[in-house]
């Protein structure tokens, strides 16, 4: 008797076409995808296409955003990777409807469609609400370092910014001498000056194929431009917000003048600030920042997250600081608007680590009967979110003074043992 084994034929033919409802079981992942983005509004990805069905048929803007979503869930993040997985994964043949989308139409989509991608997370936070699984209550927040997509080498100052441009344009010179000689260099060639010897040569063009052109923009230069621009704007930014300062400082002590009083403390010494921007910025990508990780620096971001006991995010954002200390008050900020925009509880505590210590923002939260939960720094160090400091007598300013005394206690009995001689 021959051994037994199920047949592995290959190239058998199937009698009937195989059913896409049929590739994955019922309670896979992606058709949850499916079925959640067919109840979502997609009105605004659908009104950016033309209603009278003119042109080259486009892919399903909902089978993309599904696409998106399924692979974003799933951990994909390349356009190239989907792609592939259009290919290799039935899950995503099932999602795409055994249609391959190439990168670059799954990239062109999400640049395209960024804004309404976006306003999707709304509509998926309150999905989570009344799916009974977001309990805003209790939230915490934490942050982690992203890569950018751009090399810490590229990070350049204003001054060589400028020395990069004025080298730039000096080349570009010198190649348009080259080539041009003493003409401007946009006179009409000499073949094209002759009327008859024109029409002649547009009707020639007209009937050959169309030809990519083969001019590129200069995008080196365009770089330099925008990271100009940016720290430009920074440092006006920083000029309005001393100006600002200074004028509400004049005006305070007018009020107090008029009233016979002084304001307390001596008069603030600031640093004035150079006609020239201070600070670098990435050519590659102005928005990124040098953040420092555990295993050294990196060029990117850090993201802000906040979730709920669940862990249903509920809010996330990307700081251009390295620092999470400040970052408190505005993520919960953000983490409140989205919980009242779908009728969920708002937060009465908050948690997060030692790098969100501000005694000013915890302050102000407790003022507003929301408990954060946030160990103090043991260091000094200087408040970002800090407006006046912590009132006299606050629990943040004992809090924190407390364990300021704590530590130079510990380090002063420590010194003493060490220093003192050993009984013999």
């Amino acid at each position: 008797m021959p051994q037994n084994f199920l047949s592995c034929d290959r190239e058998q033919a199937m009698l009937l076409p195989e059913r896409m409802d049929e590739i994955l079981p019922p309670e896979h992942l992606a058709w949850f995808v499916i079925e959640t983005v067919s109840e979502l509004d997609l009105s605004t990805f659908f009104a950016g296409y033309r209603a009278d069905g003119h042109g080259r048929a486009a892919h399903d803007p909902e089978m993309m955003v599904a696409l998106l979503l399924y692979a974003y869930a799933t951990g994909t993040r390349s356009a190239r990777e989907i792609e592939r997985r259009c290919t290799d994964d039935l899950a995503y043949r099932v999602i795409a409807a055994a249609r391959r989308p190439d990168h670059a139409t799954i990239a062109r989509f999400r640049s395209r469609h960024q804004e309404p991608l976006a306003e999707l997370f709304g509509q998926l936070l309150g999905l989570c609400n009344r799916a009974g699984i977001v309990s805003g209550e209790l939230l915490a927040l934490d942050s982690t370092k992203l890569a950018a997509n751009a090399s810490g080498q590229r990070n350049r100052s204003y001054r060589q910014i400028a020395e990069e441009i004025l080298a730039d344009a000096e080349r570009v010179d010198a190649e348009e001498d080259a080539l041009h000689g003493e003409a401007r260099g946009d006179e009409m060639p000499s073949h094209l000056r002759d009327p008859k010897a024109r029409r002649e040569w547009i009707r020639e063009q007209l009937r050959s194929p169309d030809k990519p052109d083969a001019s590129e923009p200069n995008k080196r230069a365009e770089a330099l431009q925008r990271a100009k621009r940016k720290l430009e704007d920074e440092h006006q930014a920083r000029l309005d917000a001393e100006t600002e300062k200074a004028e509400w400082r004049r005006a305070r002590e007018a009020e107090l003048a008029a009233e016979g009083k002084k304001m307390r403390g001596r008069p603030p010494t600031r640093k004035p600030l150079g006609a020239e921007p201070q600070g670098r910025v990435n050519i590659t990508d102005p928005d990124s920042r040098p953040m420092k990780t555990p295993r050294g620096f990196i060029q990117g971001y850090n993201a802000q997250a906040v979730a709920t006991k669940e862990q249903v995010i509920v809010s996330c954002e990307l700081a251009p600081s390295t620092l999470d200390q400040g970052q408190l008050e505005p993520m919960l900020d953000s983490a409140k608007e989205n919980l009242a925009a779908i009728g969920a509880a708002g937060p009465e505590t908050i948690l997060a680590d030692a790098g969100y210590w501000s005694p000013a923002q915890i302050e102000r939260l407790g003022d507003l009967g929301i408990e954060a939960l946030v160990p103090p720094m043991l260091t000094r160090a200087r408040d970002p979110g800090r407006a006046s400091g912590p009132r006299a007598g606050s629990e943040c300013g004992r809090s924190s003074r407390a364990s300021e005394a704590e530590t130079s206690t510990a380090s002063a009995r420590a010194s003493s043992s060490r220093s003192s001689p050993r009984p013999r």
